[in-house]
This record gives C-alpha cells, structure tokens and sequence, in this order.
C-alpha cells in the first residue's frame, strides 16, 4: 500500500459495493416527459391555429398547454436526476423540446393572438402597421429564447451582472419557459378573447420586446432549485406547492397572471436594487478645501 494512503476495509467492516448502474430501459423515462413537452407544444400550435379561424377558446387551450408543458419541462430533469439516467442525449432533447414548446409555440400564439385577430375595419393604417411590427416582434422572441437557451447549454458556471447573496443560485437572464408562461399567463387571463385594438396590441408588441429582452439580459433571476430539492424544509416545500395547486383550482386567471408577472417583476427589482447599493457604496469625491 503506498505511503499516507489508509485502508478503509479493516476488520469488522465490509467494503463498499460499487454503485449499480440503471438499466438501459431507465434512461427512456425521462425522455418520456421529454416528448410529452414537445406534444403539448405542438398542440398548443394547432390550437393557436384553430382559434384564428373558430371561437377563442382555442387560445384559452393553447395557454393552458404551454403551462403544462412547463410542469412536464421541471419533472423530465428531476426524474433523471433521481433516477441517475441523465445523459448528453436526455440534455440535447430538453434543449430541443425547449424550442418548440417554450419558443415557437407561443411566439405563433402571441402573434395570431395579439396581432392577426385585429379587425381590418379599425384603424386600416394603424393595425397594418401593427401587424408588420408583431410579425418581427414574434420572430425576436423566438430568437431571444433560442439563444437564451444557446447561452445556458455552453455556460460553465455563468455570473449575472448584478451579483446576489453567495451560495444562492440564480439564472442569467429569465429561463424560457418564464418567457413563453407570461404569454400563457396574460391569454389564459382573458380566456382566450383577443386583442380587438390596435392600441392594446401597442402595449402587447412592448411587452414582448421586454420579455424577449430579459431572456437574453445578464440579468439575475431567483432559481428554485433550492426549493425544488426538499433537501432542507420538505414540509414547507409540500405546504407551498398544495396552496399554488389550490390557488391555481380557484383562480387560475389571476394566479398564474400573478405568478409569471411576479417572477419577471422580481429580475427587475433585483437589477434596480443593485444599481442602487452600488450607487451608494461609490465612493465620494473630496469635498472642498478649507480655506
């Protein structure tokens, strides 16, 4: 036995087992909730499709399915960690699925939605102005995820620009499923009814170009890992997901509406906050001299 190198096994102990691998079967479980993310955004499409040419209750549908596709996104990767079947082929999927469900699906939902519904009768000029600018508007909130999604896969260990408290875990920029949830969150408000006026669809192609903004800002935003992990506080963690179920049962409308413009309200202060303690730890310049 080299020298300064202790032998574990001694007499009365028994030497550790090594770790059994899953079966190759295990690895497809996660790829399950994979493709049932990918499914509910490409019906989330053919909804999105549909209510621009029946009743807006298919927009209603193509909200909601993106905010399943969110649950199904969070369990596919807690599934593979508890199982130990993550894999570069489980990653690359995820990414992919991401796209579809999170990117195009409701960049076409916010686009038909928000744009396309718009009467040619009101403000002829105005609305297709407003069309032309939604179609760009859309197509930068697809590329905003995608590459926000680009980032994160080649990131190592990524630092926002506005730093928080050591040992917290925070994403760089806003994930896109948060993104595409405030597009969910603000149709699934209004039923699916669409938007009628072009001024309406002024302050709808803003917030787009915000959301898209955020996705691919350094900005820091709160990750739940820390929650998720029910390490630490998993009574708490139960409580908390029974009461946002039971809020959800009730009012769906207004707590997913609260939930994502929230999530996207708290980015921004964190920014602002920072910007303003670092403006007040400057230091001073030398006031004047004495005479």
């Amino acid at each position: 036995m080299p020298a300064g190198q202790l032998d574990h096994a001694g007499p009365g102990t028994q030497e550790e087992t090594p770790r059994r691998h899953p079966s190759r079967g295990m690895y497809v479980l996660p790829s399950l909730f994979t493709a049932g993310n990918i499914a509910l955004g490409y019906y989330a499409m053919t909804q999105s499709i549909q209510g621009s040419l029946a009743e807006p209750a298919y927009f209603d549908r193509a909200a909601l399915a993106i905010g399943f596709a969110a649950l199904f996104d969070g369990l596919d990767g807690l599934v593979a960690r508890v199982t130990h079947t993550t894999s570069d082929f489980g990653h690359e999927l995820d990414s992919l699925a991401d796209v579809i469900t999170f990117g195009v699906a409701p960049s076409l939902l916010a686009y038909i939605w928000g744009f396309r519904m718009l009467p040619p009768t009101v403000h002829p000029d105005l609305r297709q102005n407003v069309l032309h600018a939604g179609v760009f508007v859309c197509f930068l909130f697809l590329v905003c995820g995608a590459s926000r999604l680009a980032r994160f896969n080649i990131s190592k260990n990524p630092q926002p620009r506005n730093p928080g408290k050591p040992g917290h875990k925070f994403f760089v920029g806003m994930p896109i499923p948060a993104g595409a949830g405030i597009v969910a969150a603000v149709v699934h408000c209004f039923n699916g009814a669409p938007i009628y006026n072009p001024w309406t669809a002024l302050v709808w192609l803003l917030l787009l170009l915000f959301t898209g903004f955020l996705m691919v800002s350094s900005w820091r935003f709160w990750s739940a890992k820390e929650v998720t992990s029910g390490d630490r506080h998993p009574a708490r963690l139960f409580i908390l997901i029974v009461v946002i179920g039971a809020l959800i049962a009730w009012k769906s409308e207004w707590t997913l509406m609260i939930l994502a413009f929230g999530y996207l309200i708290s980015g921004v202060i964190a920014r602002l906050a920072y910007s303003w303690h670092r403006r007040l730890r400057r230091p001073q310049g030398p006031g004047p001299a004495a005479s």
